[in-house]
């Protein structure tokens, strides 16, 4: 038997040690593809003829994450198959070491079973053939029948629950890796969305706040813009499926921020997810753009697949990067950058989450983007009543301050964005402690302020 490497989830494990009904589910789960397997095979070996569903699958708790799941989605027998199989090499890879019999009169695997050899863990690797092994064997008939699971409009494409690699060029349809999405291995067996921003080599890192809405300064008009995004984030499903719209309109919404640096965007797109309970996840552009051809579209693919699956929202700081305008083609570098900016504009418009879209100058993108937002935001820099209420977000009632602060005068003297405020007092609490100070005072404002204004060229 093949172990499991050390960083796999072991299912009996989990529900041994936590009781998890979530975790228990899995187990049975994946007992009962076991017996599948088994039967599989002692149909091939013995020459029987067999398709369709070879054990009757367990009847899941449904207060369990895969319970719910099989009855939100509505998965058939042959759905909860391949949807198992794809979950067995990270819960319990062991499960699949019977595909390693090797067939005696040829020295070699049966070719029947598909998968790939894993040299790095060791381990079986199942593909659409060995989906399709496991649902109808060798019947002609019914393998025809079954490649109707992987269809796009079937239930686990449709929900985006598995991944099927495209095959390599000559080889079968289904000879890609079949893959679970990521983080839904740790969702069934916790019955929580996993948190994949600490994974090496995932693209984004989730936004975090302490903020609240109400610490939200912006301009009237544009706080009216936000509020209408934040409407629809929360009153997407009764829109499309209480009122009947889903028929004309896409899921999901495309809104591009832009306006000076500090000015409220990134905080923004933070809040908005605070305010639909929904995670928001800031693109990396330096580990999604790759100078070789085709490879950015494959991480940006990857990146939409796991929004849509787990309805985060997306956020793309200094869009322009990967937005920009298109060029006039005068080689196949700007041909191949021209078709990985169409590709962005199709998956963008097909996502079906919010993906906001944040740059400091709004000609910088593409016009064939701007004409799909459902809502474009220009973020000003704030007037002085609007400064004055940031000062006072800022220093609160927490910071000690000398008598001398004066926070109406600080706002109608100094024009100041909401991060270059932020910068102030920091600098400011630094200088007052430098000097053995307990109190904040005006002085040390003003030296922030200096300090702020030299960094923007401002002053030499």
């Amino acid at each position: 038997m093949i172990p499991a490497r050390a960083d796999m989830i072991d299912a009996d494990a989990a529900a041994r040690e936590a009781g998890s009904v979530h975790a228990l589910a899995v187990k049975r789960e994946l007992d009962w593809l076991t017996a599948v397997i088994e039967t599989r095979l002692e149909i091939l070996f013995t020459d029987q003829a067999g398709s369709g569903p070879l054990v009757p699958p367990p009847t899941l708790d449904p207060a369990s994450a895969l319970g719910q799941l099989v009855a939100d989605v509505s998965l058939s027998t042959d759905d909860r198959i391949v949807l198992a199989l794809s979950l067995a090499p990270q819960i319990r890879p062991a499960l699949l070491d019977p595909f390693f019999l090797n067939n005696t009169a040829l020295d070699r695997p049966f070719s029947e079973f598909g998968g790939q050899f894993s040299a790095q863990t060791g381990g079986f690797q199942p593909t659409g053939e060995t989906a399709l092994f496991l649902l109808a064997g060798t019947d002609m008939s019914a393998r025809a029948q079954g490649l109707g699971v992987f269809a796009s409009h079937e239930p686990l494409k449709r929900a985006r629950l598995i991944t099927l690699d495209a095959a390599s060029a000559g080889a079968p349809a289904l000879s890609g890796l079949l893959t679970p999405a990521a983080g839904l291995a740790e969702r069934l067996l916790t019955g929580a969305e996993g948190k994949p921003d600490h994974e090496p080599g995932f693209p984004a890192q989730r936004l975090h706040t302490r903020l609240a809405w109400h610490d939200l300064v912006l301009a009237p008009e544009v706080m009216d813009q936000v509020e209408h995004i934040a409407a629809w984030v929360c009153h997407e499903g009764r829109i499309l499926r209480d009122w009947g719209l889903e028929r004309a309109l896409k899921p999901g919404y495309r809104a591009l921020f832009f306006g000076p640096p500090g000015t409220g965007k990134t905080l923004t797109a933070a809040l908005l997810g605070q305010r639909a309970g929904a995670d928001v996840y800031r693109v990396d552009l330096s580990m999604v753009v790759s100078k070789y051809i085709g490879e950015t579209e494959k991480n940006l693919a990857r990146l939409f697949d796991q929004a849509a699956n787990q309805n985060w929202i997306l956020f793309f700081d200094e869009a322009d990067a990967l937005f920009g305008a298109r060029t006039a083609t005068a080689s196949s570098h700007d041909r191949y950058a021209n078709q990985e900016v169409a590709y962005l504009l199709q998956r963008v418009e097909d996502c079906p989450c919010l993906v906001i879209l944040a740059t400091n100058l709004r000609d910088n993108i593409d016009a064939a983007f701007l004409r799909r937002f459902q809502s474009i935001v220009g973020f000003t820099r704030p007037s002085a009543l609007e400064r004055e209420r940031l000062w006072a977000g800022v220093l609160g009632e927490t910071v000690p301050m000398e008598s001398d602060v004066s926070l109406p005068d600080l706002a109608r003297d100094h024009d100041l964005a909401g991060g270059s405020i932020l910068n102030v007092v920091r600098h400011a609490a630094v200088s007052a402690l430098r000097r053995g100070a307990d109190r904040v005072a005006s002085a040390d404002l003003q030296a922030g302020i200096v300090s702020e204004a030299r960094k923007e060229g401002r002053i030499p």
